[in-house]
């Protein structure tokens, strides 16, 4: 460390302390963040035995980490579930062959792809709609997720879904759960019973799914035949890219619109605004890219919903190298944090960054922020290879709900920000359903 670099703070006396306490009492680091960044500013470190990443947010930060200095750091470490689990996913991988397996997924995801899956897209989400009992309670959690892996597998993969939902439901959310923070932060080699089977499910019906591709043929353009075209015969580097995107693409999804819903449900006057728009815009109709284009209120909502509860709300980084960052030293092989959700929270650019506020996100209300200060999908050369794909979905799905459903949350609930894999809204989110008459 050169004598100009500063060490990285640390909680230390009565601050340790009161860390401590939250972390027992509600059991959330990201209470014991939000602490931290409020008394030390946009760097510190977190010192658990066995655990002690630097965490860091805020637009310089951001940059330093995401475009100026991103090739200092490497994005896994060796012992992560996620490494064990997606293998050489382009999540994983850095460099040169990263550019290469996203240069290969990425057109699958573009605006005119999407665009043109915006049929199927209604379908699949009336098609779990249609289940929905009018008048009765469902938990929009499940629901959503049901939405989003019926749309990502049935126009991103190209392959119908429905008939392995239920079969391949726990095995998803055990790989979800497999990946998520536990024990196995502190202890990296700890005993994981309950995972082999559900896991070898998810493999059995993704390598099924490319040997039935090869064999019968299919569409080249979309995700499974682009890969097959660039990545050849090597099914597990396929099949890595293919659990990669089904666990990202759809779990990212499940979360954006749940806590979507339910900020909507907490503030009637934004759900009457976004549900008058969809009826001005759409009425009856099926929602058409050009009606998508004009719903601009819930376009705000959304932008709001993932400032507030960014699904990816961290990332892990280490360090290849010493590197300073905005004048602290990091030393080689330190884990680092960048933290979405503490960027997007930030008092010093956002006023009243802890409030529900869709029309902070209105043309004629945009504050000039700082680049990097709204990151939910990333920023850099390492943004979010679906974040097109997801924002038409999210409108799309949200419009279609307003369009044929009064809702209103189930009075009651507890429901706490939960950092799994993405950040979800847990237990659940119970909304009373009413079929509206004009549909």
């Amino acid at each position: 460390m050169s004598t100009r670099e500063k060490a990285v703070p640390v909680a230390e006396g009565p601050l340790g302390l009161e860390l401590l306490q939250g972390l027992f009492a509600d059991r959330s680091l990201l209470t014991a963040m939000t602490t931290m960044h409020g008394r030390l500013g946009n760097i510190f470190k977190i010192t658990i035995p066995g655990f002690q990443p630097i965490v860091v947010s805020g637009p310089e930060f951001n940059r330093q980490m995401m475009v100026t200095e991103r090739d200092k750091f490497r994005w896994r470490g060796t012992t992560d579930p996620v490494v064990k689990l997606l293998r050489h996913g382009v999540l994983i991988e850095d460099d040169e062959e990263h550019d290469r397996l996203r240069a290969c997924m990425e057109p699958a995801l573009r605006r005119t792809p999407t665009n043109e899956h915006l049929p199927a897209m209604i379908r699949y989400t009336d098609q779990v709609l249609a289940g929905w009992p009018d008048g009765g309670e469902v938990d929009m959690l499940v629901e959503m997720r049901k939405v989003a892996l019926l749309i990502l597998m049935g126009t991103v993969y190209g392959t119908e879904f429905t008939p392995h939902l239920e079969a391949l439901w726990e095995p998803i959310l055990k790989a979800i759960q497999y990946i998520s923070p536990g024990a196995w932060v502190i202890w990296p080699n700890m005993p994981r019973p309950g995972y082999k089977e559900p896991l070898q499910a998810l493999d059995e019906y993704l390598y099924g799914l490319i040997a039935e591709r090869r064999a019968n043929g299919g569409p080249e353009e979309d995700l499974v035949g682009r890969l097959l075209t660039d990545l050849g015969d090597d099914d597990d580097l396929i099949r890595d890219q293919l659990l990669t995107m089904l666990i990202a693409g759809h779990d990212t999804s499940t979360a954006m619109l749940s806590w979507a819903l339910l900020l909507l449900g907490r503030h009637p006057g934004a759900l009457a605004q976004a549900q008058g728009e969809v009826d001005a815009v759409c009425g009856a109709e099926l929602p058409t890219a050009e009606m998508l284009n004009q719903l601009e209120f819930l376009d705000q909502v959304n932008k709001e919903t993932l400032r507030l509860y960014p699904p990816i709300h961290i990332g892990n980084r280490f360090a290849k190298e010493d590197v300073e960052l905005q004048g602290y030293h990091v030393p080689e092989g330190s884990r680092v944090m960048v933290s979405v959700y503490l960027t997007q929270r930030d008092e010093q650019v956002w006023e009243e960054a802890n409030d529900f506020c869709p029309h902070r996100f209105a043309r004629e209300e945009k504050h000039e922020r700082p680049s990097l200060s709204y990151v939910p999908f990333g920023g850099g050369p390492r943004n979010c290879i679906g974040a097109t794909f997801a924002q038409i979905e999210a409108r799309l799905v949200l419009a279609r709900i307003l369009q044929q459903f009064e809702l209103a949350l189930v009075p009651g609930q507890k429901i706490t920000t939960h950092m799994g894999a993405t950040l979800e809204p847990r237990p659940g989110v119970l909304m009373n359903v009413r079929r509206r008459s004009h549909v």
